[in-house]
């Protein structure tokens, strides 16, 4: 009888690929985990319980077929794991690096539930696709037939790029406007490279336009190009510009020097990466090094600032947020990572107002926790008289972001946004009520995760190409 491949959570424990040890790693800006190696990722992935109703396969944006591709890496069958593992996922190298697994796939493992420690899913998805990379097993993108329609995506970002990828295998034309110098969005330079490498994100890059993917760089819609024109060279047009309009502080002072954008704070960043000249670097308007640096919010864009201020030799970095640990939205793993690295997290406290032009401190309020909110979250509320002043040099707003005003800054007032300044679109296909006109990601959503702009990308791609074919279909019959 052959011998149980899987199974193998009782005896054999959740373990990740080792961490770099943080005085190492703040000095620089690597990925933080290691490889696994081969049988380390065969015995990790063969804990799965191969599960009748896989929890972690319905809680993935994408619904990988999570089970299937661990059996395979368990059974040694790595290029089959990967062939169904990028079979719904267009990034999964990507995905295995900064989705918040806790609160997806691993969360929702069954065999967390029962006590065992979850499987280590994204460990295992990216040495997956990271492995395929290397044996050369990432196949280029060859169409067997080209189409003669043409498709414009505004926003170079994980939406518009997953939904060029399967536009372009389907043979269609696509051109990529975007107003930044790369391809990539908050993958190219809103994401440290501590978790995700740049060479990584280049590689999908290059891989894209060797398939055919036209690239139209440092274009802004609206002064380089209009909506119009571009609406007339494609036969069709999705907008995948993402969010990025800074939610702002209030209370005086917030406007004084020194107070800055996180977008701002990790794009120049991200830029000296790569060996740009930076010069809010030279200035030090953007750089942390020798200086008391407070950032304020909870969620992943406010760990990558404290994680950045970190390597960048700040004298000390504190982090505010105004709920406690349990109520923060940003992946627990990361503010353990944090931590390590010497992060100070102050919870219950929220800025009331600012000292000094530049900037020298944060008037902190302190917070409670109050009643329940509409989505179910205790509302923070101050404690009277609990205020006290924290040092800083430089002061970091993560506060989160909101769509910008695309109606206005394109001249296209017909097109539909929600109350919130979202674009309306079905949320099955990406279609708007403007012919020809979709729309993916956290221009719809609002400020999400990259895992559903690649879905949304990819259902939005599918949704054209089906009218596509409804169109041709339609003028044969005539």
């Amino acid at each position: 009888m052959a011998k149980q491949p899987m199974l193998k959570f009782v005896d054999i424990e959740r373990d990740m690929p080792e961490k770099r040890e943080a005085g190492v790693r703040r000095d620089d800006f690597h990925e933080i985990y290691a490889e696994y190696a081969d049988a380390k990722a065969a015995e990790q992935a063969a804990r799965c319980s191969q599960c009748g109703v896989p929890y972690c396969q319905s809680h993935c944006p994408l619904h990988n077929n999570i089970p299937d591709w661990l059996r395979m890496t368990a059974t040694g069958r790595l290029k089959e794991a990967y062939e169904l593992s990028q079979a719904t996922n267009t990034f999964p190298e990507i995905c295995g690096r900064i989705c918040p697994q806790d609160r997806l796939c691993e969360g929702n493992c069954v065999i967390e539930q029962s006590g065992h420690g979850t499987v280590t899913i994204g460990a295992v998805e990216k040495y997956i696709t990271d492995t395929a990379w290397e044996e050369g097993w990432v196949e280029e993108i060859a169409p067997a037939t080209e189409r003669g329609e043409s498709v414009g995506i505004i926003g170079a970002g994980p939406g518009g790029l997953a939904a060029a990828d399967w536009l372009r295998r389907a043979g269609v034309q696509v051109t990529v406007y975007d107003r930044y110098d790369r391809s990539g969005g908050l993958m190219t330079y809103g994401i440290p490279g501590f978790k995700l490498e740049k060479d990584v994100v280049m590689r999908r890059n290059a891989l894209l336009e060797r398939g055919g993917v036209e690239f139209v760089m440092n274009c802004n819609v609206g002064e380089d190009i209009s909506f119009a024109d571009i609406r007339a060279k494609h036969d069709a047009v999705l907008i995948a510009t993402g969010v990025y309009k800074t939610r702002d502080l209030q209370g005086p002072g917030a406007g004084s020097a020194g107070i800055v954008r996180a977008i701002d704070y990790l794009t120049a960043s991200n830029k000296a990466s790569f060996g740009d000249e930076v010069p809010e670097h030279k200035d030090g308007s953007l750089w942390a090094v020798g200086k008391k640096v407070v950032v304020i919010g909870g969620g992943d864009t406010a760990m990558d600032c404290v994680r950045t201020a970190i390597r960048q030799g700040a004298t000390s970095v504190k982090c505010l947020y105004r709920r406690d640990r349990a109520n923060m939205p940003g992946s627990q793993r990361e503010v353990a990572n944090a931590e390590e690295e010497g992060v100070e997290f102050v919870w219950m406290a929220a800025p009331k107002g600012f000292k000094g032009d530049p900037v020298s401190g944060v008037v902190v309020q302190r917070m409670r926790l109050g009643q329940p909110d509409a989505t179910g979250r205790r509302s923070p509320e101050p404690i009277e008289g609990e205020e006290y002043t924290e040092d800083a040099d430089l002061v970091i707003k993560a506060l989160g972001f909101e769509p910008e005003d695309l109606p206005t800054l394109w001249g296209e007032e017909d097109l539909p946004v929600t109350r919130w300044g979202t674009i309306k679109a079905d949320f099955r296909t990406g279609a708007t009520d403007m012919q020809g006109v979709y729309a993916v990601g956290d221009i719809v959503r609002g400020a999400s995760l990259v895992v559903w702009a690649v879905k949304d990308g990819r259902d939005a791609a599918a949704a054209m190409i089906k009218e596509f074919d409804m169109a041709a279909t339609s003028v044969a019959a005539e």
